[in-house]
């Protein structure tokens, strides 16, 4: 699957969104190193902090599919979804949690995901590594001195 086509997914998948509130649809593909492809779109709740983001939807879906370690390449769109195709001009990245999210998954699969983040009309593509997304981050490796 090319870049492009992963984008069209993950476009495809923000005009599923329930974004009632924000108004704002996001969606996101991931490819599983089988070639299997999963996404899944922002689902928003009248008490906000109830609502669930595409790329913890998409990764939900990616466990259940062929696994959290498994995944290929991720990418993630956003923008106004009111019509009939997704739009919007700027690059839309995953938010603070859902890179955090991310990085589990990044730290059981033993390598630095790269994502490809598009604008709502696809015009504007941007590849950003999971490490710089999130430098520093702490996830399941952080914890080997647990006792």
């Amino acid at each position: 699957m090319t870049d492009e086509q992963l984008i069209a997914a993950a476009r495809a998948a923000a005009l599923k969104a329930y974004a009632p509130y924000s108004g704002f649809s996001v969606g996101c593909a991931i490819l599983g190193e089988d070639g299997t492809l999963v996404t899944g779109a922002n689902m928003e709740n009248a008490c906000y902090r109830l609502g669930i983001c595409a790329e913890q939807s998409a990764l939900t879906t990616a466990q259940h599919a062929f696994g959290l370690k498994n995944i290929a390449r991720i990418a993630v769109a956003g923008g106004d979804g009111s019509g009939e195709a997704l739009s919007g001009e700027q690059a839309v990245s995953p938010c603070g949690g859902c890179r955090q999210a991310l990085l589990e998954a990044s730290q059981l699969a033993g390598r630095d995901f790269t994502i490809l983040c598009a604008s709502g009309d696809g015009s504007r593509i941007e590849r950003h590594r999971l490490s710089d997304l999130i430098p520093h981050g702490f996830g399941p490796a952080n914890l080997s001195d647990a006792g």
